[in-house]
């Protein structure tokens, strides 16, 4: 499929480069490449060129994870904090929530903190304690638990960060370290490593991220001490050699690095979702599930890096798309429906997702100050096709937007803005405030 992808695609969505592999039968059968690693550069994307995996990163880890369950190091039923020892998750309140290996996987623990916006270069990183913690430098709050363990699903990055040092407490082993000997080295994925800050003998081999417009971001990407959520450099053929080791595993293949059991436990749904992007209704162990998890699955958004996998359980079929844009998840979803529609994938969603543009006269309307409830102001102003919000001592919050007069907030953070003539509402957590205009 050596048109898979167009210059035009890349045009569109003003994405510099994208780099893709496929497996059919269960055997890697195609990969490509077009663009360049950055913009305005003659560089071209090779299929070694490294992408980060961004939320990709989670599966991974997961995957580790059930590594030594299999071995009988844990137990995906035992409380985590029996594990954790440098560490704790701590009470809420004077209640002491009781959360499992079983529910960090499937996102249905109850944590805090949905994703990560990373850190610029030169940036001092936090250990994943101060993290977890929220004490600086790190950039986001402390992961806690405020639903109860077990009732539903909310995607939390904050949890895998708990699954991660988890892992490093229970093994002694840094967490790179035991990605590589756990999962890297047996499946043959020679080209990933979870490196954050990347080393510098690496930088040429790296696609550089680029912002909505197809604009370089600062220092070529953000660093994500956050491994085993977001920390993942890697390509395309690793990611699809990793799904044929998922698929492995399932088929009860006898070099398969986890059991049949517990490959049946992960592409089994655990909790009900719904996410339009991912094309998937139900979350298994580390991965999105659809059709009763006959296929499988995750996104990734980093700042700048946008990417998907997706793989089906009994045939041997999927395919990695990544690409160098906050434009990508539109590449992404192009690339995977013409791969669908040319091997045959059975149930592929054909639909294509439609970028949401805004209008630029309601952005200059709703130009302003608002206060959300007494002392609490934000101002609003209109960037590049988005919104600028910032609320009084903390750095602008870009919103961008999702159509139908909506803007979502980027970076993790759970907030919408809607339109409302020349007004606006806020919503957080399922709570709606509709802003009074002050200028």
């Amino acid at each position: 499929m050596a048109d898979l992808l167009t210059g035009e695609d890349l045009d569109q969505f003003k994405v510099p480069g994208a780099s893709w592999a496929l497996i059919d039968n269960g055997v890697l059968a195609e990969r490509g490449s077009i663009g360049v690693a950055e913009a305005g550069g003659t560089t071209p994307i090779t299929a070694r060129t490294l992408f980060q995996a961004c939320s990709i990163s989670k599966p991974i880890a997961v995957f580790a994870m059930l590594r030594l369950v299999d071995w009988g190091r844990l137990d995906l039923d035992d409380d985590v904090n029996q594990w954790l020892t440098s560490w704790q998750l701590p009470p809420t309140g004077e209640w002491r929530p009781v959360v499992t290996l079983r529910q960090l996987a499937s996102h249905t623990a109850g944590l805090t903190v949905p994703g990560f916006p990373g850190y610029p270069l030169g940036a001092e990183l936090p250990t994943p304690v101060e993290i977890l913690d929220g004490v600086r430098p790190g950039n986001t709050f402390g992961v806690r638990v405020d639903l109860v363990p077990g009732t539903r699903f909310r995607y939390s990055g904050g949890g895998t960060v708990v699954l991660q040092q988890l892992l490093e407490d229970v093994t002694r082993m840094p967490f790179r370290r035991l990605a590589r000997q756990l999962v890297f080295e047996p499946l043959g994925m020679s080209d990933s490593d979870f490196a954050q800050p990347l080393p510098p003998e690496l930088h040429d081999r790296a696609a550089t991220a680029h912002d909505e417009l197809g604009r370089p971001v600062e220092g070529r990407w953000h660093s994500y001490p956050e491994l085993a959520a977001a920390g993942l450099w890697t390509t395309p053929t690793d990611l699809v050699a990793f799904a044929l080791g998922v698929q492995s595993a399932y088929a009860g293949a006898s070099d398969a690095l986890i059991s049949q059991e517990l490959a049946r436990e992960m592409l089994t749904p655990h909790a009900p979702m719904a996410d339009p992007y991912d094309r998937m209704d139900a979350l298994g162990l580390g991965v999105f599930l659809a059709d009763g998890g006959a296929r499988f699955g995750h996104g990734g958004s980093n700042k700048g890096f946008k990417c998907h996998l997706v793989a089906y359980r009994d045939t041997g079929q999927g395919a990695a798309v990544m690409t160098n844009g906050d434009g990508g998840t539109h590449i992404a979803d192009r690339a995977l429906t013409r791969m669908a529609a040319s091997y045959g994938w059975q149930g592929f969603p054909m639909e294509l997702s439609e970028p949401a543009e805004a209008d630029e006269k309601a952005l200059q309307r709703v130009t302003g100050r608002y206060q959300l409830r007494e002392n609490v102001y934000f101002d609003v102003v209109a960037t590049d096709g988005g919104l600028d919000v910032v609320f009084a001592r903390q750095p602008a919050l870009r919103f961008g937007p999702r159509g139908k007069g909506c803007f979502g907030a980027r970076w993790g953070i759970d907030a919408e803005l809607r339109l409302t003539g020349d007004g606006l509402v806020f919503v957080q957590d399922g709570v709606e405030v509709e802003c009074s205009r002050l200028t």
